[in-house]
């Protein structure tokens, strides 16, 4: 993906697209995947870097969703298992099976957990990772050597998926440019343009880069930009009702010794009704989350020190040794853009499945759904954009659509596994001078990996780059910024951009970072 490539083929704002879609989260980057599979021409527009909000602070988990299914949502649970399953076939560089351990405390817990699952591996069918079952208490304790033996009868061991979700992103989008789609970052929507009738044909734009303005038509508009829906709709209809009841999720990162083994945990019965995860994720521990109602949207939420508190405490109930806030190598948060319910209903209830409204003027707006699903989204969203425009049916073509990157046989310890098939571009860079240059020894990144950021997937600040390309701001914060120079030097060379631009680059950085630290 070349942004200056993509800014080009817009210049030429005589066409009319069939797809506008305003958003580069994971809403956003399902319907332009489905879209361009299904051969419409797409435009996709991002404010700030792709999944720079919610996409990019995910419990990083493919799920079905354990506990939808315990409220009776078996509807919402089917399909995601189903989508999980496609997932871990489409993209096996980024997506794993991944095996979790419920401690359970008694009997009665034992059958109900042991039931349950069993329920949620039918619900998959062909496309189940597992089988789930109960094992003794001595077994539970040899698998997961830190779990607190006081807290625990047995465990019930079942199977979900564990994935990357910024780097599925990228490799989605560059799915989507394969295809033709025209894919931008850094591009902040202003209004939308209306025909005589008061239907929306287009959307005015601005390149934050160049800061040019710009014009195009489409003859269908998406919004599909999370927690920041109600924006777009106000651009439409100023008395536009609120859809959109934010909710923030922060997580803890932790280094390998919590959780030295190969297992997660599910710990299923949290004081504020969640369950919370301890999950392995390239070589460090993401647990989490919470569910605080937010009234007001931010594209760098922070976390509220009682959520902090509340997953130490949890954590420590049932860890050997409590982790404490010294322990925290990242935290980070991100808001849950759940459709708006009725007065007075907690977050934790408001349905996670996607909601498509359609506005008088023909805009159309997704709100909910998961990162599980965005594929099954964007489906859903591209069909019904066919039925309202009267187009001929087009059948999807994404359910067995390889995403860019495919390997098989993914080596998990290599450092560079999560490129997939991209290692071996990467690897060809690193020959050349200077290139492997080690940024980080503890995060084993080397220069080729920024450089191959800027050239091929779009990265144009640190911030892409150490946040969203390595993920080293959630694996290490404090590490991360100690790279910020190095990353934003070898930047500037490839995009053209003086000293001044580095140092800035930098501060910026510092200043963002500084929230991700306790």
């Amino acid at each position: 993906m070349k942004r200056n490539e993509m800014i080009a083929k817009i210049k030429d704002n005589s066409k009319e697209f069939d797809f506008i879609i305003i958003g580069g989260g994971a809403t956003g980057i399902g319907i332009a995947l489905e879209a361009s599979a299904r051969g419409y021409s797409t435009v996709l527009l991002e404010k700030s870097d792709f999944t720079k909000s919610t996409s990019s602070k995910s419990t990083k988990l493919v799920h079905g969703g354990v506990r939808y299914l315990a409220q009776g949502d078996v509807g919402l649970v089917r399909e995601a298992v189903v989508e999980r399953g496609l997932l871990t076939q489409n993209a096996p560089h980024l997506v794993k099976n991944q095996s979790f351990i419920i401690p359970t405390h008694g009997l009665f817990d034992e059958l109900q957990y042991t039931v349950g699952l069993t329920l949620y591996d039918l619900l998959a069918g062909k496309l189940s990772l597992g089988r789930s079952k109960r094992i003794s208490k001595a077994k539970t304790l040899k698998r997961i050597s830190t779990i607190n033996p006081d807290k625990i009868s047995a465990g019930v061991v079942y199977y979900d998926g564990q994935f990357d979700d910024t780097r599925l992103a990228i490799n989605t989008l560059q799915s989507a440019e394969e295809m033709g789609a025209i894919v931008l970052n850094y591009c902040a929507v202003t209004g939308l343009i209306k025909d005589t009738s008061g239907k929306v044909s287009g959307v005015k734009f601005i390149d934050e880069e160049s800061n040019e303005s710009y014009e195009i038509k489409g003859k269908q508009v998406v919004n599909a930009t999370g927690v920041f829906a109600d924006d777009v709709l106000k651009m439409d209809s100023p008395n536009a009702k609120k859809t959109i009841a934010p909710s923030q999720g922060v997580h803890l990162v932790l280094d390998k010794s919590f959780l030295p083994d190969n297992d997660a945990i599910m710990i299923p019965k949290t004081d504020d009704g969640r369950v919370l995860f301890l999950v392995p994720w390239h070589g460090r521990v993401v647990v989490g989350t919470t569910d605080t109602p937010i009234k007001e949207e931010s594209l760098e939420p922070i976390a509220l020190e009682e959520e902090i508190e509340f997953i130490l405490n949890t954590a420590a109930r049932y860890l050997k040794k409590a982790p404490k806030r010294s322990d925290v190598l990242s935290v980070f948060a991100g808001l849950r853009p759940l459709a708006a319910a009725a007065e007075g209903k907690k977050t934790k209830e408001i349905s996670r499945s996607h909601k498509i409204f359609e506005s008088n003027s023909g805009l159309f707006t997704m709100v909910g759904g998961k990162w599980t699903t965005y594929r099954k989204m964007g489906e859903d969203l591209v069909d019904k954009a066919e039925k309202r425009n009267g187009w001929s049916h087009i059948p999807t073509k994404t359910k067995h659509l390889k995403i860019h990157g495919y390997k098989e046989n993914v080596n998990h310890s290599n450092p560079l596994y999560f490129y997939g098939s991209d290692q071996e571009g990467i690897l060809k860079l690193s020959k050349e001078a200077g290139m492997r240059e080690e940024l980080s020894a503890s995060l084993g990144i080397m220069k080729a990996q920024v450089v191959w950021a800027v050239r091929h997937e779009m990265a144009r600040t640190v911030e892409d780059v150490l946040a969203r390309r390595v993920r080293c701001q959630l694996l290490d914060a404090k590490e991360s910024i100690k790279m910020a120079p190095k990353v934003a030097s070898a930047m500037a060379v490839e995009l053209g951009k003086d000293k001044a631009w580095e140092e800035q680059q930098v501060a910026d950085y510092v200043k963002v970072t500084m929230n991700y630290i306790l």
